[in-house]
């Protein structure tokens, strides 16, 4: 289950760290005209750049504090974090019939669910 976990988590890392690097270094004009990037050309940069940062931490906050031995609990936090931001990825791409991009969000929801069940209970660090 360690493993499964670990593989889980590092996903997700991977995914927060292609889309935090995305939104903070692409233009928005760009990520508007992307598949599933629509919700970008409505939204304020700042808070489409903010998002980006927030993903980096993201990718960050799953993987180092385990790797490092420094506060492990922040990988069950970061998860759950992303477990909510996964929520309003999905409650955005739906208000905008982008289902696609809802079902690969309801994927990311469910393996960062399982990360935060599985780190903060029966698999901790």
């Amino acid at each position: 289950m360690n493993i499964a976990l670990w593989i889980a988590a590092a996903l997700l890392a991977v995914v927060a760290l292609v889309g935090g690097v995305t939104k903070t270094v692409v233009p928005i004009s760009t990520l508007a005209a992307a598949p599933g990037g629509a919700w970008t050309g409505r939204t304020r940069p700042a808070a489409v750049r903010t998002l980006g940062g927030l993903e980096l931490l993201a990718a960050l906050g799953l993987v180092l504090p385990p790797i490092l031995g420094i506060v492990p609990v922040l990988v069950p936090v970061t998860a759950l974090c992303w477990v909510l931001l996964m929520l309003g990825a999905m409650a955005t791409h739906h208000r905008l019939r982008e289902y696609p991009p809802l079902a690969l969000n309801a994927l990311y929801l469910t393996l960062a669910a399982f990360v935060a069940w599985g780190r903060s209970g029966p698999y901790p660090f």
